[in-house]
């Protein structure tokens, strides 16, 4: 319960009780609950988007810009403010040190700004093209698990931490490669029954395959951005963390919003 609460207590701004201990142990722990917390998280989004489309069919725009800025505002926007921080500090093109004091300031520059508006565009914009298809609710709740599954990815045992404190030494090194695999098995096998049973029409091949390659490709952006900040960091931190959160989010919605 510890880690269930950490993880709820981190990712999201929803009332969990604080953690009677908190060690690297439990961290991992709460690393592995990601995807459970983006399932609450995206599900009462995703509730929002059904109520705006219901209410307001002709209004696809209205329903997805709700349904993001309530999964935004419901994690804080803690990813969104690490997306910017890792945008300046790689976008500096500086030596490592330099971008990781960079990063670690409280003040947000161009990068990051421009990362911030396109990441949401993107979001909004294959949102509505996934409402449109008849398959909005569905595709914010599938985003919104796939795009969390990218912290326990992240935060295998064979990744480091880029410097000694902070929330990426305490999460880093800490989720099992079994672990990962496991919970992108249950992703995925989620997406796929949630496309078959809530498809507006008879589910298609390209249908279920668009559902799975979602998560695998939320997957892939996570191990590429780890790879980058291991390269250009010597590790990770919470703010590459949150930037492989919600740049997974629009690339899950994009592979659904193609293939619905």
């Amino acid at each position: 319960m510890n880690g269930l609460r950490l993880a709820v207590g981190t990712l999201s701004v929803l009332p969990a009780g604080m953690p009677s201990k908190v060690d690297r142990v439990v961290a991992g722990r709460a690393m592995a609950w990601a995807p459970a917390v983006g399932l609450v998280l995206g599900g009462i989004a995703a509730a929002v988007v059904a109520a705006a489309d219901a209410l307001k069919p002709e209004a696809q725009l209205l329903s997805a810009v709700l349904g993001i800025v309530v999964l935004m505002g419901l994690s804080g926007a803690l990813h969104l403010d690490g997306l910017a921080d890792t945008a300046d500090g790689f976008g500096s093109r500086r030596d490592r040190e330099t971008m990781l004091r960079i990063m670690k300031r409280s003040d947000i520059g161009p990068f990051g700004v421009a990362s911030i508006a396109g990441v949401l565009l993107i979001d909004v914009a294959a949102l509505t093209a996934c409402i449109q298809a008849g398959f909005g609710w569905q595709a914010l709740l599938i985003g919104a698990v796939a795009s969390r599954l990218t912290l326990p990815w992240s935060c295998r045992t064979t990744t480091p931490s880029a410097r000694p404190d902070g929330l990426g030494a305490m999460v880093a090194s800490t989720v099992r490669p079994l672990t990962a695999y496991v919970l992108t098995l249950a992703a995925l096998a989620s997406a796929i029954a949630l496309t078959w049973l809530t498809s507006p029409s008879e589910p298609t091949g390209p249908d279920l395959i668009g559902a799975g390659a979602a998560v695998l490709i939320a997957v892939l952006v996570a191990g590429a951005l780890t790879h980058r900040a291991t390269t250009a960091l010597g590790g990770i931190t919470g703010d590459t963390l949150g930037a492989g959160v919600e740049l997974a989010l629009p690339a899950a919605l994009i592979t659904l919003a193609l293939t619905s």
